[in-house]
């Protein structure tokens, strides 16, 4: 499938409850990332991350789940997505050694986050 779902972030104004919260309801393994600007959860498959938890970023905003879309080319996505009239909330951006990402809104006001793994 070109372009899949790769990744998920819950953008919460309460981290501690919901890691209580999902640990119990789903029974995942999470992991705290240390040395990181902010707090940082991985939510982990085995010793993969598949999704992670973060303090929501935008004050007063919901708390959210805001999933990642793989791209080939992160600046030429992000660069066609403006053309077709989406804002973008967070431009292109390093992401921890991992890849890079930035987070669009759709013309209608969904939000998606685009992500290009590092290259191995």
């Amino acid at each position: 499938m070109a372009n899949p779902f790769v990744y998920t972030e819950l953008n919460t104004s309460d981290v501690p409850g919901s890691k209580t919260f999902y640990s119990k309801l789903f029974d995942w393994k999470l992991e705290d990332i240390p040395g990181m600007a902010m707090e940082y959860t991985f939510i982990k498959n085995g010793d993969s991350p598949i999704g992670g938890m973060m303090k929501h970023p935008m004050p007063g905003a919901p708390s959210m789940w805001l999933p990642y879309v793989g791209v080939d080319d992160i600046q030429a996505s992000t660069a066609k997505a403006k053309s077709l009239g989406a804002k973008i909330i967070v431009d292109v951006q390093e992401v921890m050694g991992y890849g890079q990402m930035s987070v669009i809104s759709d013309p209608a006001g969904a939000t998606i986050a685009l992500w290009q793994a590092k290259k191995a």
